[in-house]
């Protein structure tokens, strides 16, 4: 696994690989692509270079191991392709696969809840959503109806409205085809037992606000929670006269005519999470999986048949046992590079510092050397990030200047989160903001690099801040009833992502090779490692370099 030097880029210079979260290179330039809006004079600078410089790459689909070339790319799977070099069948692939070919109904992990269909109660928590980040809406209906001809005569939906992945308001055709589908499960007692907006219930990651999970908790598990209804339908109906958007749906629990609810989660039921990807479920995982949890007080902690769709953290064996087998991503570059006794200094803040490692990694915690590689996370503000946009992207270049200066270590991987996060609030206006800080922190940055004389490779994971509204097949902007209002996009885009590199240490006749026109982000990988003098492993998706 050590690296060969390579023959025409020199080695032992800082090099800079900065990923913009979120940042798009979206075709439609108009008045709702926040990083056309937006000032961007760095980005702006890094473009006029030309493709020898400076060109796109993909980020969703196939190009990132999803299935299809309709599946928006995410952080996960596009940090997952950045750090590996290689195309690794994704989440939402696996499953696909495992319910198609009906794997999943043999292995292990349905193995061990299955003894609970027939005296005791199915529960599954899951993001009712089709958005494909998150979870998939087919692959719950296969895993109800799978477990309906197993012979669960008990099963209880625990559900996260969503508007983030899909549209906002959406919420209500999920829930009212999920009743109807509930009806069909014959010789099933199948009902919605609880409820919220993924923003504000459950969902939460990095450990960023154990309230949202305990909220959760208290609904999914213990049937409590400040509102009540005896139909999920009404439900959402009632909690949206608010005005808040699906993802921030405030929690509920269904009712019987007596007052009780319909699906407290009791010793020996069996708990399935059916979402595929790990973040945000990883903390409702702990509180299920981990008899000595103390992150916030369960009051009851029942012993339960608990499983993942997938497991979320391979090095905690969280959770140990799920439905269906991860991703086995190894040989990534960070494994090279600490193999190669080359030092690495990654940072973001707390929305994306697990993206920036752990994703980056290969879906591995912790190190791989720890004496040639520091992680600093930035705690996140705890806020909408539409009312705070500038993030902590100040203290993240602050963090990335300093490693850099220091000259320990060999590359220096950082990650501003603002276009992606704000960019999910649907707030324009803030997105642009977000979307200009980001540029002059990265100018704060590639101005360093230029005084020490090295290299920076500059890219993002998938796009978002690029279009900020639903459109028609035209590309057109849909309006609201008003015929005024443009219908917010809160989700990711299927916009390729910039690629740019440059600073006094990148040899002259060193640029962008011109046969590699589909290209995605694991050809990013094997371009890094050029750029800090090493030959990428054969293994790896080819270079986007061209030696003259």
């Amino acid at each position: 696994m050590l690296l060969a030097p390579h023959p025409v880029l020199p080695q032992k210079k800082p090099v800079l690989v900065c990923i913009l979260d979120g940042w798009g290179e979206n075709p439609i330039k108009d008045q709702y692509n926040a990083c056309h809006v937006a000032k961007t004079p760095t980005m702006d600078a890094l473009a006029s270079k030309g493709s020898g410089y400076y060109r796109s790459v993909l980020a969703h689909g196939p190009a990132v191991g999803l299935p299809t070339d309709q599946d928006m790319g995410n952080s996960e799977v596009g940090h997952n392709a950045l750090g590996c070099g290689k195309i690794i069948a994704q989440g939402a692939s696996l499953v696909d696969i495992a319910l198609e070919t009906k794997s999943i109904f043999n292995d292990a992990g349905w193995k061990y809840i299955k003894p609970a269909f027939e005296s005791n109660t199915l529960h599954i928590i899951t993001l009712l959503s089709s958005g494909g980040v998150h979870s998939r809406y087919n692959q719950l209906l296969g895993i109800m109806k799978g477990a309906v001809a197993d012979g669960c005569k008990k099963l209880r939906l625990h559900v996260l409205t969503d508007g983030r992945d899909v549209p906002d308001n959406s919420c209500f055709a999920y829930m009212a085809t999920l009743v109807e589908d509930l009806a069909t499960l014959k010789g099933c007692d199948a009902q919605v037992a609880s409820g919220g907006g993924r923003m504000k219930v459950t969902m939460d990651r990095y450990e960023a606000d154990w309230a949202m999970v305990e909220r959760g908790w208290k609904a999914h598990v213990l049937g409590d929670a400040p509102h009540k209804f005896t139909d999920p339908v009404e439900a959402l109906k009632t909690l949206k006269e608010r005005g808040d958007s699906d993802q921030y749906v405030e929690p509920f629990v269904i009712v019987d005519g007596e007052g009780t609810a319909v699906g407290v989660v009791e010793d020996d039921d069996a708990v399935v999470i059916a979402n595929f990807r790990a973040d945000r479920v990883v903390e409702i995982s702990k509180a299920f999986e981990y008899s000595d949890f103390t992150s916030f007080d369960r009051v009851r902690f029942p012993k339960t048949k608990f499983v993942g769709l997938m497991q979320y953290d391979g090095d905690l064996k969280l959770p140990a046992n799920y439905l269906v087998t991860p991703p086995n991503i190894k040989r990534t570059s960070g494994e090279c590079l600490a193999a190669s006794g080359l030092r690495t200094f990654a940072c973001s803040e707390t929305q994306k510092f697990g993206h920036v490692t752990f994703f980056w990694n290969g879906n591995r915690s912790g190190y791989f050397n720890e004496k040639l590689e520091t992680y600093v996370e930035i705690p996140s503000d705890n806020v909408p990030f539409n009312q705070a946009p500038l993030m902590k992207a100040r203290e993240i270049t602050a963090a990335g200047k300093e490693a850099l200066r220091s000259g320990k270590y060999d590359v220096v991987r950082i990650n501003y989160a603002n276009p992606d996060m704000v960019g999910h609030t649907g707030d324009l206006a803030a997105t642009v903001v977000s979307c200009e800080e980001c540029d002059a922190c990265v100018k704060e940055l590639l101005d360093l690099v230029d005084e020490l004389g090295g290299v920076f490779l500059l890219t993002a994971d998938h796009g978002n801040a690029d279009d900020m509204v639903q459109r028609n097949k035209k590309g057109a902007c849909l309006m609201a009833a008003d015929g005024i209002t443009p219908l917010t996009l809160t989700s990711h885009t299927l916009a390729p992502v910039p690629v740019a590199i440059g600073g006094p240490g990148l040899p002259a006749n060193v640029k962008f090779r011109d046969d590699l026109p589909l290209a995605g982000l694991a050809n990013v990988t094997a371009t890094y490692i050029n750029l800090m003098g090493y030959e990428a492993p054969a293994e790896m998706e080819p270079s986007l370099l061209a030696a003259a």
